[in-house]
């Protein structure tokens, strides 16, 4: 009889960010991932709380891939005190020398620029959750391990990394605790992508933990060639209209497929000869270390590719600023989400043009920049600054790195049989509720779970999950559109709101009911604590 396996849900429960799982026993904890919560401001305060775990009682960590909201809390982890291994792939530990690096770097930056606004004078001052002495430290404890290689990462655990088709790198976690066989999918990839393998694994497993990112939407099946077509009218349109095309990508993957594409379609002459301008140096790094591994790349028949003659690679500050006065190029700039980075940047500079076009191609969470972008905000907010959104917005599905709601399916039927429980993580509400329909609907698992943030399960051989530990209502709060995003929304229309208002009398009027609103539901707050009833 075994006395199973504690698995505890850190992050990217309900949520697509934040991704850390935590497995136990036998007086051995291991960590999958430790990823960075990104989205709205309440979000990322949750990566300035403690962790719920002791740092210095984590024996090893396995990392499904590089990106940030994976890997860009293990910095932090090794700063509270943890001494192990990181285990990965050997891509992977190449990619985060840079990105764990460059997300030290913007920890301490976001920090400063915070702190020189001028509406926080007199506050508390920001402090990097990290540093990039920190990140370092983090990248030199990984230890790169091959694809379906077994290894022991801390006694009483055996794990394998397949292949997860997602980004270079990317894999999912196989592992054997206690007699317990475990699948963690990490980020699944879709059909036809470029660079990568399809997803590969093992079938037969007691319990399985599958993300759930595109688990409410079905994209329409395209090929690479049919993908190059939408973007070569898309860039066609954008420049017609004389101004820039703005494309916020992910530093990793998304920006290789881009130049790759561009690339194509300016050599076989589909598009303008424009220049391309990569304005991320972590981008340029990471580009550079696809051309390394470009021998095992699906569709690259020549690394060169990304040195074509019309890809300029943005590194200084002031080369990025006099992008600012430029018309009729492409500019590709992190991040993805538009919460950091150069993108916010052009963002100020060109969302206010009717000429330009900023166009998405890859997720954007709940409570993001990108998100309130792309749902057709009028106006927003960017580093204090309101901005009008003139430009035209577009978007392309076709980019994705995620499995949609067929192809996930498709995954989680390929690892059956599951004889415990199917868990459903990263992923939002509706897009986790509908795979779990889905899912229930086909029979993948006989139990199934969305898990909370800081839920805890007990996993046995050949049966359900039990739940031992509730999940966090203060940390479930955090998750989605918060007050911050709703008072940017509300500050950048105000004064377009008042304009409206036929004469100066009025407006003061106006601001002055606002006013005395905020002051009555304050007091009226003030007394409900003090549970004296109010006097009229």
């Amino acid at each position: 009889m075994t006395e199973g396996v504690s698995l505890t849900f850190h992050g990217a429960a309900r949520t697509v960010t934040g991704s850390c799982m935590e497995f136990a026993s036998g007086g051995r904890r291991l960590l999958v991932d430790c990823g960075l919560f990104q989205g709205s401001r309440s979000l990322e305060a949750l990566n300035q709380r403690p962790f719920e775990f002791n740092a210095r009682e984590i024996d090893a960590v396995i990392l499904t891939h590089a990106h940030i909201d994976h890997s860009g809390l293990l910095p932090r982890l090794v700063k509270d005190g943890f001494h192990g291994d990181i285990w990965c792939t050997p891509e992977t530990s190449d990619l985060l020398e840079f990105m764990l690096a460059d997300a030290g770097r913007i920890q301490e930056s976001e920090a400063t620029r915070r702190n020189r606004r001028r509406d926080r004078a007199g506050e508390e001052p920001f402090v990097p959750i990290y540093t990039e002495e920190d990140a370092i430290k983090a990248w030199r404890a990984t230890r790169g391990v091959a694809l379906e290689e077994w290894f022991e990462p801390t006694p009483g655990f055996r794990a394998r990394l397949w292949n997860s088709g997602h980004i270079l790198g990317a894999a999912s976690v196989e592992l054997e605790v206690d007699g317990v066989r475990i699948m963690c999918s990490g980020d699944v990839g879709p059909e036809n992508k470029a660079f990568e393998k399809d997803p590969a694994g093992p079938a037969g497993f007691d319990h399985v933990i599958c993300e759930s990112t595109y688990g409410d939407r079905q994209r329409v099946a395209l090929s690479i060639a049919e993908r190059r077509t939408l973007l070569e009218a898309e860039i066609r349109t954008a420049l017609a209209r004389g101004g820039n095309l703005v494309i916020p990508a992910f530093a990793l993957e998304r920006t290789q497929e881009l130049l790759l594409d561009i690339a194509t379609l300016s050599d076989e002459g589909r598009i303008p000869n424009v220049p391309v301008f990569v304005d991320s140096p972590l981008a340029n790094r990471t580009t550079g270390v696809f051309a390394r591994y470009a021998h095992e790349l699906e569709d690259v028949r020549d690394p060169a590719i990304f040195a074509h003659p019309s890809i300029h690679y943005v590194d200084a500050i002031d080369d990025s600023i006099r992008l600012n006065s430029m018309s009729g190029a492409i500019i590709l700039a992190a991040s993805g989400m538009c919460e950091a980075g150069r993108i916010r940047h052009h963002l100020i500079h060109n969302l206010h043009r009717r000429d330009s076009t900023v166009l998405f191609v890859g997720f954007q969470a709940q409570g993001s920049l990108g998100r309130i972008i792309l749902d057709g905000a009028e106006r927003v907010r960017i580093s204090g600054e309101d901005i009008n959104v003139r430009a035209q917005i577009r978007r392309i599905d076709s980019y994705s790195a995620h499995a949609d709601q067929r192809e996930l399916l498709a995954w989680i039927s390929a690892r059956a049989a599951i004889a415990g429980t199917l868990f459903l993580t990263h992923g939002e509400p509706e897009a986790i509720e509908a795979l779990r329909r889905q899912s229930q609907s086909r029979g993948l698992a006989a139990h199934i779970v969305t898990p909370q943030i800081a839920e805890s399960y007990a996993l046995a051989v050949g049966a359900s999950a039990k739940r031992t530990r509730t999940g966090s209502p203060e940390l479930q709060r955090a998750i989605g559109r918060d007050w911050q995003n709703s008072y940017a929304d509300f500050a950048a229309n105000l004064k377009k709101q008042l304009a409206r208002i036929a004469d100066e009398e009025a407006r003061q009027k106006a601001i002055a009911d606002m006013r005395h609103i905020l002051d009555e539901y304050a007091a009226f707050r003030d007394h409900k604590k003090k549970g004296r009833p109010r006097r009229h």
